[in-house]
């Protein structure tokens, strides 16, 4: 037994000396590491405490038409100059204890590593304000092991250099509150029109809360979360002992007051538009917000200067400057979807909501494309022809009706051919040739071009009565002029960190969604509103703006009681408009009426007065063309006084020939009546 325990004494001996050994080795280690870490701090010195740089954005011809500082706002104040509330709200939520750690709180890292592990995911933090502060400097938030080194680099090399007191004071004067507002002071007089040594309990806690997401909890944008944050802050201040329970209540039930915002003009091009390129870079390329504000990005855009200029002048030198009417507006590339030129209304300071891409309106007799494209799929052809009278529909197995109303109660009492009722914007058509697809089928093609809005599965959908996004419209506006083929809008074709290095660059892409036949009879079909050949029981709705124009244009207006639409597109560019009043109120005024049409035809006509006039273009083969009597649908013989020129896929052509303008038989249909003889003969003809 005595040898027994020996030998165990021995055994437990040498692990307790390898144990020894082994814990000098790693005390050794830690140390060396440790000295080399302060040894570099010391080298490095002192880092400064700020080194923002301007985020800058160009046209597509490299011209600036921004910059992020142009709307920052920045104040250093010192410490002694600052709430005590502000400064005790941002400890107790931020780190709790910042002037007793050395930069870096393990306790707390390692509780919120306990708290990772057991949630199996990353669900608390634990930065010291140090290491906030230190990223802030260094300006770079991505993930990596080489972006925590350099972190605690910095993390390092500001405790060693710089007071405690110093550290809270940078961190407060840089930190991002939202808005452009950089530190407290910038925060404290955008919020609340005071200094930062002025703030209030109430309004110190409300503004604490604000860095960790300024787009989530930002009193302005979501007052509901900053109200949460804000109670939450206050807890935290009543448990570290900086004020009592009944304080914090208070505070809370405080109502605080914002001011209005001073509105500054800026020398700035397409303000909405860079908005947007803003919301794509944090939603879309997941850039983090303070790095687009100050982290000295390069951001290559599609914006044409000299359209977006043309268009905001197109805006404003037709709509009268004392009617409160508003505007949406968007121009792109339907072969790229590059978007050349947005407005979201017509005064950014007085109101940044954008129009273009947030506002849902309905869009009237514009949906109707939607519609005949989705007919042409099922059978009809320009020649198809309906009733125009005015007509009660029954449906859903007889339990409601519907009575459309053409404008100013027109119709035709007789039938009319899909490419009139295009042209003339037949509603008794249009919903006669809805309910004969199934309601299902024009949600269904609408949702295929692009569009995101919900729509109601109803009779009157045919007429754009479900509310939409301008953006959508014009890029479902779009696929139909690249003959089917869909693009997305796109706004961002390059970014460039400011180390040089591309962090993004747009690759392109599209689908064919429409059948590209279909397709171009559907251009030629919104020719028509142009075309004064298909004038009827009214004229075409274009015929205000006809003579305006010198190219040819392919598109379609919309207008109910709030809203007036016009888009179209030439075979280079797509441009869609929308007015109305933001709050819904109807649009009496003849002339208001008109808006939408007259700064669509200028636009158009300017942007391309140095253009030549071009064509629609169709390569499959697989169309025919034919002249028809617009009237009736049947090919035109030459006693007709009026043909239009039309497309259609082969063997779906009309095979009769108009009879109603000649004594004569009936033509034989091995018969051409109306030959297209080419240029040289027509020569010929003219000369005879």
């Amino acid at each position: 037994m005595e040898i027994i325990t020996n030998q165990r004494f021995k055994k437990a001996l040498k692990y307790f000396r390898a144990l020894i050994f082994v814990t000098l080795i790693l005390l050794i280690l830690m140390s060396i590491t440790l000295i080399s870490l302060f040894t570099y701090a010391t080298v490095k010195g002192a880092p400064p405490l700020t080194v923002p740089q301007s985020t800058i954005y160009y046209a597509n011809d490299d011209v600036i038409i921004g910059e992020s500082h142009s709307k920052e706002k920045r104040y250093w104040i010192s410490l002694d100059h600052i709430s005590p509330s502000l400064i005790a709200a941002t400890i107790a939520i931020e780190d709790q204890s910042f002037f007793s750690h050395p930069g870096f709180d393990f306790k707390r890292i390692a509780g919120a590593a306990i708290a990772d592990i057991k949630a199996l995911a990353k669900v608390q933090g634990a930065s010291t304000i140090t290491q906030q502060y230190a990223r802030n400097l260094f300006l770079e938030h991505d993930k990596t092991w080489k972006r925590k080194f350099h972190e605690a680099l910095y993390t390092i090399r500001l405790e060693m250099n710089y007071s405690k007191n110093d550290i809270l004071e940078g961190y407060l004067n840089t930190i991002y509150y939202g808005h452009g507002t950089y530190g407290i002071e910038a925060a404290a007089q955008y919020y609340f029109g005071k200094s930062a040594k002025d703030l209030m309990l109430s309004e110190a806690s409300m503004l604490a809360g604000i860095p960790k997401g300024p787009s989530h909890y930002s009193p302005l944008i979501n007052e509901e979360k900053a109200k949460d944050r804000q109670w939450t802050i206050l807890n935290a201040m009543v448990n570290n002992n900086y004020i009592t329970e009944n304080e914090a209540s208070k505070a809370y039930n405080q109502q605080v007051q914002y001011v209005e915002q001073q509105k500054v003009k800026h020398e700035e091009v397409g303000l909405y538009f860079q908005d947007i390129v803003k919301n794509e870079l944090v939603n879309k390329l997941n850039i983090d917000e303070r790095i687009i504000e100050m982290g000295g990005l390069h951001v290559y855009t599609t914006l044409d200067i000299e359209l977006q200029k043309l268009a905001e002048e197109s805006i404003s030198n037709t709509i009268n400057p004392s009617s409160d009417i508003q505007v949406s507006f968007v121009a792109l590339d339907q072969y790229t979807g590059e978007v050349k030129a947005l407005v979201g209304g017509r005064d950014y300071d007085e109101s940044p909501f954008n129009r273009a891409v947030q506002a849902e309106r309905q869009p009237g007799s514009t949906f109707k494309p939607f519609l005949y494209y989705a007919a042409l799929e099922k059978g009809f052809t320009a020649s198809t022809k309906l009733r125009s009278e005015q007509t009660t529909f029954i449906f859903d197995e007889g339990r409601a009706t519907y009575t459309p109303h053409n404008y100013n109660n027109y119709y035709a009492d007789d039938t009319i051919t899909l490419a009139q009722a295009m042209a003339l914007s037949d509603n008794v058509y249009a919903v006669k040739t809805n309910l004969y697809l199934g309601t299902n089928i024009l949600v269904e093609t609408a949702k295929k071009l692009g569009i995101t809005s919900k729509l109601d599965n109803v009779p009157s959908l045919a007429l754009g009565t479900s509310p939409v996004r301008m953006i959508d419209m014009v890029q479902a506006y779009a696929t139909i002029a690249n003959n089917g083929k869909q693009i997305h809008p796109t706004y961002i074709t390059k970014v460039i960190d400011h180390h040089g290095n591309i962090i993004f660059e747009k690759a392109p892409s599209s689908e064919q969604v429409l059948d590209p036949d279909l397709a171009f009879v559907t251009t030629q079909l919104m020719k028509g509103m142009f075309d004064e050949k298909l004038n009827d029981y009214t004229n075409v709705t274009g015929s205000i703006i006809q003579n305006d124009l010198t190219k040819l244009y392919a598109g379609k207006s919309g207008t109910t009681k709030t809203d007036s639409w016009m888009i179209g597109y030439s075979p280079q560019i797509v441009t869609g408009i929308w007015t109305g009043y933001d709050r819904d109120y109807t649009i009496d005024k003849v002339d208001e009426r008109a808006y939408s049409k007259r700064i669509w035809a200028n636009f158009m006509e300017q942007s391309l007065i140095k253009e030549p006039v071009l064509t629609f273009r169709n390569s499959t083969g697989n169309l025919k063309k034919v002249y028809i009597n617009p009237d009736n649908g049947k090919l035109a013989t030459k006693d007709c006084p009026i043909t239009l020129q039309m497309y259609y896929v082969k063997g779906t052509e009309p095979e009769e020939y108009c009879d109603e303008h000649s004594d004569k038989p009936p033509l034989d249909k091995k018969q051409t009546p109306i030959e297209d003889k080419g240029w040289f003969k027509r020569f010929i003809d003219w000369f005879n």
